[in-house]
Formats: C-alpha cells, sequence, structure tokens
C-alpha cells in the first residue's frame, strides 16, 4: 500500500514539473522567436539547461521547441552564447528522436564543433563516421582567415575515442601529418595584443613579444605546452590541443603499417636521425609524427627542470612531465629503435628527481618504461626499482591518489616486475604501508597483487604482516603524529621512564626500534602500547581487511608450498594464534580462518602431526577455540597410516596431555570468564581421546572411564549453570557413542583407522562417522551398561 501510494505521489509531482516545463520552454521559444534573443533569452536557456542537466529521468521537450533549438543552433545570426547553450541542452537530450542536425555543409569551424558535439552525443556509430569524415576533410583543406582547426580537434578526440576504426588509413595519415607541423613548428612569438582604440593606442603596443619559460627566462626553442605567454596564437593553441590527443592518437593509429602512400620514399632512412640530418618530408606521416613527438617530449622534459614563477606552472610541469615519459614509452614500443635515445635520457631524469618527493607520480611512467624496455636496451634498472618500491611507500603511504595509482601500477605491471627483477617481492613490507593505511579502498587491488608477492623466501614473513597489519596501522599513525610534533616539544625521553603514551614510546630509545621495523619477538609490548589506538577508525577498517587476504594467502601457499614450508607455518600458526592485536572482532576472525588453514595444512601434509610432535605437544596443553582444530587434527592424523614414524610412545604422550587437559575442563566451576567455545572442545577432545585408544588399545579402559563420568559431569549444578541444556546433551549423547564403541575394540579400531590405502566402505564410514557411531550405539543400546553411569 504504500509503495502505491509512493509511486502516486511521484507520478503527480512528476505531472507537474512536466506541466511547468511545458510552460517554461514556451516563455523560452517566445524569446527565441524575438527579433535579437538578448540576456532573457540567455537566461532562459540556462536555466532549462539546469533543469534538463539534473533530471535524473529522461525529458521530453516538445518537439517544435527541438527544431526550434536546432535552428538556432544553425543560424547565422544567433549570438554565440545562445549556441552553445542550445547545443548543450540538445546534448543533454540526447539520443533525440527529434533531431535533423547535418554537419555536411557547415564552413563555420566553431559551429560545426558545436554541432558535431550534438551528433556524436547520439551514440550512433554511423553518426561517429559521419562526424569523423566532416572534421578531416575541414583539417584537410586551407581554412579561410578567421577559422581555425582548433575547435574540432576536440571533436576528433572523440571521434577516436568513440570509434577510431571509423577513420581510413588514409585520413589517418592526413591527420598525422597536420599534428606533425602543429608540434614542432608553432610560433614562438606571443601573439598580437589587440589595441584599444583609446587616445593612447601606439603601433609600439602592437609588436608580438616572445614566449618564455616558466622560469621567464626567453624560450630558446620551439613552442610546448610549457611555453609561457600573455596572448597566444591560434597554432600555438594547436601545439596545446594536438599535445592533448597525443597519446591516444598514437595507441590509435600510431602503430607500424598504418601509412598507405609510401612510394618514392627513402626506406633505409631510419627514423631516429637527427632532424638536422634527415628531412622529416622524407619519413611516411606516421613516423614522422613519432620523430616529433619524441622531440616534443624531450623538450618537456628538459622544461620540467626549470624553477617556475607560479606554483601553478609547477603543478603543470609535473602533469606534462609524466605525459610526455608516457609518451616515450608508446613511441618505443612502436619503434624500438628510439629505446636507444630514451635510455641514458630517462636515467638521467631519474637521478634529477628521485629526491623530490613531489615528483613521486612522475617516477611510474619511468619505471614503466625500464620495465618494458630494458631487457632489450641491456640495462640494469634495479635502482630505479628499488627507489620506487622501498621510499616512496615508506615517505607517502598517507597519500590517497598516489596510493591508488602506485598499487593499480604495481598491480598492472606485477608479472613483469616478477620476471625482470626480485625486488618486487622483497619489497612487500613497503607496499603493505600503502593497505595499512588505506584499507577499504585498496584491498580488491592487495588481493591481485597478493599471489605475485608470494614465494617460499616471502611467506613467512609476509604471514606474520598480515597478522600485524592492524598494528602497522596503529604504528605508522603514530608516525605521522611524531612527524607534526613541534621540534620543541621533541625532547628525548627519559630511558629509564615508562612512557605514558604511543607518542612518548614512539620517542622513546627502548621502544623505537619496535617502531621502525615491528619486530617479531618484541611484539607483545609494542600492542600492548599500541592498544589505545585499537578502536581507531583506521585500525579497524584495516583489521577488517585481514581475513579476506589471510585466506588467499593460504590459498596461493598451498600450490607451491613444500614439505618444510607448511611445516613452519604451523609452528607459526600455532605460535601467533595468542598474539594478536587485542580487537574482538579481528582476533575472532583471524581464530577462525587460522582454524581452518590449520585443517588445510594438515590435510595437504598430514605426517606433519608426527614431524613436529614436541612443538604440537607444547600448543595442546590449552585448548580453545583455535586450537579445537589441533586437536582435531592429532586424532585423525597421528597413526602409522599416515607416517610409519607414528610410535606407539608418540600416541600415548599425546593421550596424556589431552587427558590432562579434559580433566581440567571437566573440573570446571562457576566463573564469569568461561570459555564459551567450551562444549565444543569437550567433544573434540573427547572424540580424539577415543581415536588415539582405539589405535593403542592399552588406553581404551582409562577412556572409557572418563566417558563414563560424564552424566555426572553434566548433571553437576556448577555445569548447568555454565552451559545450556543443549550444549549438555549434545556432550552426554556424543560421551555415549564414543564409549559404546570402545566396547567392540576391533570395531573403534576400523572405524577410526584413517582411510589410507583402504576399502571404500572403510572410507564411507570415515566420510560420515556422527552416523557410524549412532549405528553402534543402536546396535549396543539393548546392552546392560551401555550408558554412562
Amino acid at each position: 500500500m504504500f509503495t502505491a501510494a509512493a509511486e502516486s505521489f511521484l507520478r503527480q509531482a512528476r505531472e507537474i514539473q512536466e506541466e511547468e516545463l511545458r510552460r517554461f520552454t514556451a516563455r523560452v521559444s517566445a524569446l527565441l522567436q524575438g527579433p535579437e534573443p538578448g540576456p532573457e533569452a540567455v537566461d532562459g536557456l540556462q536555466r532549462l539547461h539546469l533543469s534538463v542537466a539534473a533530471t535524473k529521468y529522461p525529458r521530453k521537450l516538445d518537439g517544435e521547441f527541438v527544431e526550434l533549438l536546432q535552428s538556432v543552433l544553425c543560424s547565422s545570426k544567433s549570438p554565440e552564447q545562445i549556441q552553445v547553450l542550445c547545443a548543450a541542452i540538445l546534448r543533454e537530450m540526447s539520443p533525440c528522436n527529434d533531431l535533423i542536425l547535418s554537419c555536411d555543409e557547415i564552413q563555420d569551424t566553431k559551429l560545426l564543433s558545436l554541432v558535431c558535439s550534438v551528433l556524436l552525443a547520439q551514440g550512433d556509430k554511423s553518426e561517429v563516421a559521419a562526424v569523423g569524415q566532416r572534421v578531416v576533410k575541414v583539417i584537410e583543406r586551407r581554412l579561410p582567415e578567421g577559422q581555425s582547426a582548433r575547435f574540432l580537434l576536440p571533436v576528433l578526440a572523440n571521434v577516436i575515442s568513440l570509434s577510431p576504426e571509423s577513420l581510413t588509413k588514409e585520413q589517418t595519415s592526413v591527420v598525422s601529418k597536420k599534428l606533425a607541423d602543429w608540434l614542432r613548428y608553432a610560433s614562438v612569438q606571443q601573439g598580437m595584443i589587440q589595441p584599444s582604440g583609446g587616445f593612447f593606442s601606439s603601433p609600439r603596443t602592437k609588436q608580438p613579444a616572445p614566449v618564455t619559460e616558466v622560469d621567464g627566462a626567453v624560450a630558446t626553442d620551439f613552442f610546448t605546452v610549457l611555453s609561457v605567454a600573455q596572448h597566444y596564437t591560434q597554432d600555438q593553441w594547436l601545439n596545446v590541443q594536438t599535445f592533448s590527443m597525443l597519446r591516444n592518437w598514437l595507441l590509435c593509429y600510431g602503430g607500424p603499417g598504418r601509412d598507405d602512400d609510401k612510394a618514392g620514399m627513402d626506406r633505409s632512412v631510419p627514423s631516429v636521425v637527427s632532424t638536422a640530418a634527415t628531412s622529416g618530408r622524407l619519413l611516411p606521416p606516421t613516423e614522422r609524427l613519432r620523430e616529433k613527438s619524441f622531440e616534443y617530449c624531450q623538450r618537456l622534459v628538459e622544461q620540467s627542470n626549470r624553477r617556475p614563477l607560479k606554483k601553478d606552472d609547477g603543478d603543470l610541469q609535473k602533469a606534462c612531465l609524466i605525459e610526455a615519459v608516457t609518451i616515450m614509452d608508446i613511441i618505443c614500443k612502436q619503434d624500438s629503435s628510439y629505446v636507444y635515445r630514451a635510455v641514458s635520457f630517462l636515467k638521467t631524469l631519474h637521478g634529477r628527481i628521485c629526491g623530490d618527493a613531489t615528483y613521486a607520480r612522475a617516477l611510474l611512467p619511468i619505471a614503466q618504461f625500464f620495465l618494458n624496455h630494458s631487457k632489450l636496451a641491456a640495462v640494469d634498472s634495479d635502482a630505479i626499482y628499488k627507489h620506487l618500491l622501498t621510499d616512496i611507500p615508506a615517505q607517502l603511504f598517507h597519500n590517497p591518489s598516489l596510493a591508488f595509482e602506485f598499487v593499480q601500477f604495481c598491480k598492472d605491471n606485477s608479472q613483469l616486475f616478477t620476471d625482470t627483477s626480485s625486488i618486487f617481492r622483497q619489497s612487500f613490507p613497503n607496499l603493505f604501508k600503502f593497505l595499512a593505511w588505506n584499507s577499504p579502498p585498496l584491498i580488491s587491488e592487495f588481493v591481485d597483487l597478493l599471489p605475485f608477492l608470494l614465494d617460499a623466501g616471502t611467506a613467512i614473513e609476509i604471514f606474520h604482516l598480515l597478522l600485524d597489519l592492524p598494528c602497522l596501522t596503529a604504528a605508522l599513525d603514530i608516525q605521522l603524529r611524531a612527524a607534526a610534533v613541534p621540534v620543541s616539544e621533541k625532547a628525548g625521553s627519559d630511558p629509564a621512564g615508562k612512557p605514558a603514551t604511543c607518542l612518548e614510546a614512539f620517542r622513546h630509545p627502548l621502544y623505537r626500534s619496535m617502531f621502525q621495523y615491528l619486530l617479531r619477538t618484541s611484539l607483545v609490548p609494542l600492542r600492548q602500547l599500541l592498544g589505545s589506538l585499537a578502536g581507531s577508525p583506521r585500525v579497524v577498517q584495516c583489521a577488517e581487511t585481514v581475513p579476506v587476504l589471510l585466506e588467499l594467502f593460504f590459498r596461493v601457499v598451498a600450490e607451491f608450498a613444500d614439505g618444510s614450508l607448511i611445516n613452519q607455518l604451523v609452528v607459526l600458526l600455532l605460535q601467533r594464534s595468542d598474539q594478536l592485536y587485542e580487537i574482538p572482532a579481528f582476533k575472532e576472525d583471524v581464530y577462525r580462518v587460522l582454524g581452518s588453514q590449520l585443517a588445510m595444512l594438515c590435510k595437504l601434509r598430514p605426517a606433519l602431526v608426527v614431524e613436529l610432535s614436541t612443538e604440537i605437544l607444547e600448543f595442546s596443553g590449552a585448548v580453545s577455540c583455535s586450537s579445537c582444530t589441533l586437536v582435531w587434527a592429532i586424532g585423525e592424523y597421528l597413526s602409522v597410516s599416515y607416517d610409519k614414524r607414528c610410535t606407539v610412545e608418540q600416541i600415548t604422550r599425546f593421550f596424556e596431555t589431552l587427558e590432562a587437559v579434559l580433566f581440567e575442563i571437566t573440573q570446571l566451576r562457576p566463573q564469569a570468564s568461561t570459555p564459551s567455545c567450551a562444549p565444543r572442545a569437550i567433544s573434540v577432545l573427547m572424540a580424539t581421546l577415543t581415536k588415539l585408544a582405539a589405535r593403542s588399545q592399552d588406553l581404551i579402559p582409562r577412556v572409557s572411564m572418563f566417558l563414563s563420568k560424564m552424566r555426572t559431569f553434566v548433571q553437576s549444578p556448577a555445569v548447568t549453570s555454565v552451559y545450556c541444556e543443549e550444549d549438555l546433551e549434545e556432550i552426554l549423547i556424543r560421551a555415549t557413542e564414543l564409549m559404546n564403541l570402545l566396547k567392540m575394540p576391533s570395531v573403534a579400531q576400523f572405524v577410526f583407522t584413517p582411510p589410507m590405502a583402504s576399502t571404500r566402505f572403510q572410507r564411507e564410514v570415515n566420510d560420515s562417522l556422527p552416523l557410524a557411531l549412532r549405528m553402534v550405539t543402536q546396535l549396543l543400546e539393548a546392552a546392560p551398561g551401555s550408558m554412562p553411569a
């Protein structure tokens, strides 16, 4: 009922809005058809554009009004501002069935760009192709005075983004030739300043001045996007626009084999020969564009070395530097002969900017270049990779946009990195700083990245790092806070005193090394120090990512781990299960993952229970939710069927240890701190003791006596006050089933023998052990004394 009422209300509101829109468009229509549309018409069109653009559902304007908008747009008498607004409204309405626009006969380049923008917004491939043909045709010819191709380059950029295949090879050759000229031969003089027409106007004010560099020096070379002028000429605007679309153009049309007309050209002339030695006319248009683009990018890199007069120019320098290096990389992919020119040039650039953190983003395309081409150039690029993967994450982990770009770069190049250099995997501690500080946005990237960081040499350290990730987040938080503390407050701490806060501990000589490296053997006091940050939203968010990455970690490691690595991981898993950052939800999730992964590792290598019997005995004395899997694994895999080295003495040692644990639990008294997993622990312990007794039958009387006392245990007031009735009933049922099974030792031995190299029946019994226990219980339920006393 509520939904129907809401829909009715929304429908009425929409009808009211549409009625208001009809009245408003009628008013705007009258203004546009007036003798000279003025400010009122401009205001009406602006409001109409805002209304159409801000509406979530499609706005249907009257067909006659749409026709009027097209007519006003194409009229030579319409003011430019009104034409722009008409085009904007028509674009917002796309796709539009009432559109009758055509670009075929339009000569004015400004108007052509507006009409083409409306046609491209329709999303019709054939329309895109028609626009591309027309724009190339206009660009190709000599334009009349007052017309400029600079209005058409944005249209051309949209065409190649929407449908690059719509241009033929001949057309792309024509445009490539134009782009090369606009890049290299733009004027180095500023545009003419239009005289004001006042009394003091004089011819002197009309003299053009030279363009300058960003540091104010007069430009001595060709014009680039970094050249500075008060007024720009048309060819300078074309230069800037050409550079802005150059990357996409080269990616679409810059590859080998794009030129058709190569007749009469000297194919022996390599593209790497300098301009002074070889005329650009000898090269096909695409090759010539590559050559001019490479020269242009070199010039931009040189200009980026100048100290800008304005901060904004410095930001532009860095952006142009990144784009220039990226374009150089594309050119080298398309023509490997450019690689040798670029390698030494970019190594010099790297040496100049690597110490400046403000150029961190520019290091990414430089590293990309060397990843792509260092093998061909036979150069050692490890120093470049090491600086990128070590220093940048350590210094700029808190920059969110850089963090995303950096991790995306690593993800995109992970295979290249692992094939090219060992430094990538060795740098994982710093890479994880990005995740620790920006965990929610970067989790999916690290899910893709983690498999490439893992191998036999890094698995152990990454396991520790994943468990300590929230701790790392807290430590990074303290590091940033410490850096923000005024120098006057950074007095040395008393080495004999104990720090009262995390910030004091960071400056304390005893604890500083822990923060610096998160020492594995010293993390307990560090976790205690960082306990006050356990509730920090950033730390909590980071902690939520750990279980996901842990599961992925074990899934990947299982694919390559040998017996030695699996044994190491099992021991560390047991050691670290009680060494986690004190976030309750985090610990619970990690326990769940570690338990399931321990079972997986034991199944993958059952012999580890015998091989690690000494280490496992140390941890099996304390039963908790996380160690229940360990107890289960002992009962499942401590058998000669899995390892011929298993002895009766080992089985007895494990039995006695677990028997003592179960005895301690069953002597439970009412306590507020009773672990909620104790009922499950009791069931697992009973089952494991029974399995061990079935394999060493001298132990059967001891476990049978224990099981026979379980009814007394579950009926004790001290126990009933702690556990719910369902848990107690389950414990009693399991004790009864196990005790009945032990009354037939040969059957028990058969049921509890691991199914390696056994019959199909035996495997099926082990796969459904609870069913087997119930069947045996039913067989014996009529026998006297079959229930616990």
